[in-house]
């Protein structure tokens, strides 16, 4: 899976343990599209401060995912539900 999406979707899942300014970062550059200097231009920071912020998001996303794999649970989840009943699988689908 590209590395980009999979960051995002941990992003889905525990975003909100980030610190504001982690998610606007972060939000900023995988969301928005926006570089690095437009990032920095921005906030009137460094690039660097701003290449440090995301990856300390990034770095505690895969963290969060390492230790509690909610990510990987859900993408068991549903490999399982394709294979049941259509009736029980928009059931359990509307629950998640």
């Amino acid at each position: 899976m590209d590395k980009t999406i999979y960051l995002i979707n941990l992003y889905d899942y525990y975003g909100d343990l980030l610190t504001d300014k982690q998610k606007d970062y972060f939000k900023d550059y995988y969301f928005d599209n926006l570089t690095l200097s437009e990032i920095s231009e921005n906030k009137n920071v460094s690039r660097n401060a701003a290449h440090k912020q995301i990856k300390d998001a990034e770095n505690k996303l895969l963290h969060f995912e390492e230790i509690l794999s909610q990510y990987k649970k859900a993408l068991k989840i549903k490999e399982i539900i394709k294979k049941i009943d259509p009736k029980i699988k928009k059931q359990i689908e509307e629950l998640l």
